[in-house]
């Protein structure tokens, strides 16, 4: 308890009415931003196989063939879609901060973000290796993903080609491996 008159006694153990109604707002609101990264995050993949599939593989081919082909440095004209998603995801983060009604655009742009960040350790640095790493993967889910990645580039061109996703691949690309008689999925 503190005294800070005569006649006022505050106790902090006891939860104030409208602090509580305020906590629950925050925790609401903290909730629905979660829920708007975690959203954005999953429905990205769904952009981002449109784009693989219907700009990359198709009228922007001339920024995505290098990436299919061999080609010499490190970066690839295939970077530029990274630096138009990146521009998206800083756009939309600005546009929240700046803009009080379209504050959610801030997670939105967050949950972009995040998205880009696991595909850049996914499609960069484990199957492309652009960043050198040793690593050796056990877990059926991301053989099956690197699986498809390496199905996708078996093609050279802009026609042909399967596997759109980034971070999902349906369970056809699974390896069957056959010893003597009896049929083990990998």
């Amino acid at each position: 308890m503190f005294n800070f008159s005569d006649k006022q006694t505050v106790n902090l153990t006891e939860p104030v009415g409208s602090l509580n109604r305020f906590t629950q707002l925050n925790n609401t609101k903290m909730l629905l931003n979660v829920a708007l990264v975690v959203g954005t995050f999953l429905f990205m993949e769904g952009v981002a196989w449109f784009t693989h599939k219907y700009v990359m593989h198709g009228f922007l081919w001339s920024w995505h063939n290098d990436h299919h082909n061999h080609h010499n440095g490190f970066f690839e004209r295939n970077d530029l879609f990274a630096v138009v998603f990146s521009a998206v995801a800083i756009s939309l983060i600005v546009a929240g901060i700046e803009v009080e009604p379209l504050s959610f655009l801030t997670w939105v742009g967050v949950g972009v973000s995040l998205y880009g960040l696991f595909y850049f350790v996914f499609h960069d640095v484990i199957v492309h290796q652009r960043v050198k790493l040793k690593h050796r993967f056990k877990d059926k889910y991301m053989q099956r993903i690197i699986r498809a990645h390496y199905i996708h580039h078996k093609v050279h061109t802009k026609e042909g080609a399967e596997a759109f996703g980034f971070l999902y691949a349906p369970k056809k690309f699974d390896r069957t491996v056959r010893s003597g008689q009896t049929v083990i999925k990998a």
